[in-house]
C-alpha cells in the first residue's frame, strides 16, 4: 500500500522560518508591510518544503475533482509521446480528465527539490492524483496517490512502473555478440535515472559472461537524446580501433548513431551494427532492431493503477515490472571472420 506523507502546511511554514502564521499570510497574499529579508527567508522555506498554499483543496477535497496530473519533463520527445498515447487511452476509458506539467526540455536537469514542487502545486490543489515521470525524488509531500514511471531510485515511497532495463540490455548484447561482434560501443542514458544504470549493467555483465573485457573506450556518456548521441558515434567511430556495433541506450541515441553514419558514408549494417532500445514509432520506420519496453502499455497500467488508488483500492504490488522484448530487424548483421 502506499505510503502517504502528510501534507505541507502554513504552520510548517512559519516554524521553520520563526515568523508567525499570520506574517507568512501576509507574504503569501503580497502585502507589502513584512521586511524584505523576512520575505525572503519565509519564501526560501516555502521552496524548501515544497509548500503550496491549498485554500482550493480545502473547499474542494471534500468532492473529487475527476482530473489526474502528469509531470514530465518534455512532451515532444518521443518517449514522452509512446506515454502519452498510454495516459490518454487509460484516460478515455475513465470519467478522468488529464492535465499536463512539463518543463519542456528534456535536457534540464530535473532535481528533486523540483519535483516535490510540481507534485505539491497539483496534488495539494486540483489534481486526484499525480502520474511521475522518471522523478528523482523518493518521497513527496502529498495527500493525494502517486505512481511513478521509470524512477530513478530503486526502492522509491510510492508505486512505480519499470521496464526489465536490465535483461532488456542483456538479450541486446546477446543478440549482437551471437552475431560475432566483439568490439560493440556503447551510449549510456542519462546517468540519474534507474534504466540508464540498469542498461549499462546489462552490457557490462553480457561482456563479462562471453569472456570478454570492459574496455571504458568504447562506451560513451549519452543523455537518452539524439544531439548528445550524435558526438558520443563521432568519438567511438574516431577510435583506432572502432567499434563494429554501437548499443545505443535509447532509440533516440540510435537515431544519433544512424545519422553520424550516413555522414561518414557507412552502410547500415554492412559497415556497422546499430541496436536501439525502446522501440518508438521511428524505429520501425529505420528498419532498426530494438528492445522494446512497452512505454505506453506502461504508461496505460500506471494510470489505471492511480485510478485504483483514487478510488481507495489497495495494490497488489508496489513495484510493477514489464517485461522487454528484443525486436530484430535490418540494422545488424553477422560479423565474416569475426574472431
Amino acid at each position: 500500500m502506499q505510503q502517504k506523507k502528510k501534507a505541507v502546511t502554513i504552520q510548517n511554514v512559519a516554524k521553520t522560518s520563526g515568523v508567525s502564521v499570520s506574517t507568512v499570510s501576509r507574504v503569501l497574499n503580497a502585502k507589502g508591510d513584512v521586511a524584505l529579508d523576512t520575505q525572503n527567508k519565509i519564501q526560501d522555506v516555502i521552496e524548501q518544503l515544497g509548500y503550496t498554499s491549498n485554500l482550493a483543496a480545502r473547499s474542494m477535497r471534500s468532492r473529487k475533482m475527476n482530473l489526474i496530473g502528469l509531470i514530465m519533463p518534455d512532451i515532444g520527445h518521443p518517449f514522452a509521446i509512446e506515454v502519452m498515447k498510454g495516459v490518454n487511452r487509460a484516460i478515455a476509458e475513465s470519467e478522468y480528465d488529464l492535465l499536463v506539467y512539463t518543463t519542456g526540455d528534456v535536457r534540464k536537469f530535473e532535481t528533486a527539490s523540483h519535483e516535490q514542487k510540481y507534485v505539491s502545486l497539483l496534488n495539494n490543489s486540483i489534481t486526484d492524483g499525480v502520474i511521475l515521470v522518471a522523478p528523482a525524488a523518493a518521497e513527496f509531500a502529498s495527500d493525494a496517490p502517486i505512481v511513478s514511471i521509470d524512477p530513478a531510485v530503486v526502492n522509491p515511497s510510492y508505486p512505480s512502473i519499470h521496464a526489465t532495463n536490465y535483461q532488456g540490455a542483456m538479450d541486446a548484447m546477446r543478440y549482437l555478440l551471437g552475431l560475432g561482434h566483439r568490439r560493440i560501443g556503447f551510449i549510456s542514458g542519462r546517468p540519474e535515472l534507474e534504466s540508464s544504470i540498469r542498461r549499462m549493467k546489462g552490457y557490462h555483465d553480457a561482456l563479462e559472461q562471453a569472456g570478454l573485457s570492459v574496455d571504458d573506450s568504447l562506451i560513451a556518456a549519452g543523455d537518452y537524446t539524439t544531439e548528445t548521441a550524435v558526438i558520443c558515434t563521432r568519438s567511438l567511430l574516431a577510435l583506432e580501433n572502432p567499434p563494429t556495433a554501437i548499443f545505443a541506450a535509447n532509440d533516440q541515441s540510435a537515431i544519433g548513431v544512424l545519422q553520424v553514419a550516413n555522414e561518414m558514408g557507412l552502410k547500415i549494417p554492412d559497415d556497422l551494427s546499430v541496436v536501439g532500445f525502446d522501440n518508438i514509432p521511428e524505429a520501425a520506420h529505420l528498419n532498426l532492431t530494438t528492445v522494446d519496453q512497452f512505454i505506453a502499455e506502461m504508461a496505460y497500467t500506471a494510470t489505471n493503477k492511480l485510478l485504483s488508488l483514487i478510488n481507495g483500492d489497495e495494490l497488489d504490488e508496489q513495484i510493477t515490472k514489464m517485461q522487454t522484448q528484443l525486436v530484430i530487424r535490418g540494422s545488424c548483421r553477422h560479423l565474416v571472420n569475426a574472431a
